[in-house]
């Protein structure tokens, strides 16, 4: 079933949205880098990668559609980090948004009894749930610590230690 027009147009809008998710997380990265903290930096570095992978889904969708997939303006992020607490809290109202806008084009495929795109929409619905609460976690984690040196070498050895993935969709 081709996508209408509304939607192929919400589908570019998020996948942008998703690209630009990317670049916030690049930047929060580069601020954790910064302050000598290579793990929290190269996981921030793998939710980038993460995303990138996320606007593939939605690239994937629109050609499968037949739609033309369309990357919008993605403005620089505006990311006012004063410490490990404030890069974390800037993901998550990333995330926030992300997961808004996700909830939105659900509702507009279900406007237009878009039924092929459930499956999509729902996978993303669950992803951003979890996306939330990992960030959530840090947060929670980073408060708990608070500014002591040696619990936060902890937590940026611990977030430092997850694997790499892939930016292509796999199967």
């Amino acid at each position: 079933m081709k996508l209408s027009p509304t939607l192929e147009k919400a589908f570019n809008e998020q996948l942008t949205l998703e690209f630009g998710a990317s670049i916030v997380y690049r930047q929060l990265a580069i601020e954790m880098e910064i302050r000598d903290l290579p793990g929290m930096a190269s996981w921030l570095r793998h939710q980038a990668d993460e995303e990138i992978l996320h606007a593939n889904k939605f690239i994937d969708h629109v050609s499968d559609r037949d739609g033309k997939p369309q990357i919008g303006a993605i403005a620089a992020p505006k990311v006012k980090i004063g410490s490990v607490l404030d890069c974390f809290k800037a993901a998550l109202a990333h995330e926030e948004k992300v997961s808004a806008s996700i909830r939105d084009l659900y509702r507009k495929a279900e406007k237009e009894g878009d039924l092929d795109s459930r499956p999509l929409l729902n996978w993303f619905l669950e992803e951003q749930i979890e996306e939330e609460a990992t960030v959530s976690e840090i947060i929670g984690r980073v408060e708990l610590i608070d500014n002591d040196g040696p619990g936060l070498l902890r937590l940026d050895a611990e977030l430092g230690a997850r694997p790499a993935g892939s930016t292509e969709v796999s199967g």
